[in-house]
């Protein structure tokens, strides 16, 4: 089943270390600038000490090649050291500020969802996200479940392949409005189909806090 939201879409980027094009999904994150989106850590930085990916740019509700909201280029990216240093999947989140269109900013044009941190690990859970197992990864789908603990990380057995990283994994997410709480983002999927996100807690907030005024 697809069901589309404006708060996620497609990214766009290239990897500094073989200097290829590759795709991931991210979601628009309501905060101070309203210009932030955020997605997972190997989206913006290759990890292991290695480099920020180039040419970043969020592609809103993206769709067999349509940009109905536009794209929203990166201005500043932000991971967490466990990642850059040591590609260590549970800190596998990076928060992106946005430049704007014009006077229009990200979450003002698509809207944004919410921040959860310190939740249980159990959640009734909603992913988006671009699969490339699934339409080509040119169309946004979604998939719902309640989570269970892998490890200290959320898991769900949706069966999103690559492509899909970085989507939102989204708590009381609303069919009407399109919006929830980003409570994880998209890691990692397994040869059973089982997708894991890292866990968000107080270091997540932080960077929430961090970059979320950042203009």
């Amino acid at each position: 089943m697809i069901v589309e939201t404006s708060v996620a879409g497609k990214v766009f980027f290239t990897k500094p270390s073989d200097g290829k094009n590759y795709v991931c999904s991210a979601s628009a994150l309501n905060s101070n600038s309203k210009q932030m989106a955020i997605t997972a850590g190997h989206c913006v930085h290759e990890g292991n000490g290695g480099n920020w990916m180039k040419n970043w740019m969020y592609v809103p509700q993206y769709r067999n090649g349509d940009r109905p909201y536009g794209t929203f280029v990166a201005k500043q990216m932000r991971t967490f050291n466990g990642w850059i240093n040591d590609g260590d999947l549970n800190w596998d989140v990076a928060m992106v500020t946005t430049w704007p269109q014009g006077s229009d900013k990200l979450v003002n044009r698509t809207g944004g969802n919410g921040l959860s941190w310190n939740y249980s690990r159990e959640q009734d859970i909603t992913i988006n996200g671009y699969p490339g197992n699934k339409d080509n990864g040119e169309v946004q789908w979604y998939c719902e479940g309640r989570t269970s603990d892998s490890g200290g990380k959320l898991a769900l057995g949706c069966d999103f392949g690559g492509g899909s990283s970085g989507g939102p994994w989204m708590r009381v997410f609303d069919q009407s409005s399109g919006l929830g709480q980003t409570n994880g983002v998209m890691s990692t999927v397994n040869s059973a189909g089982v997708n894991k996100s890292s866990y968000f807690g107080d270091s997540v907030k932080q960077m929430f806090d961090d970059q979320g005024s950042v203009t």
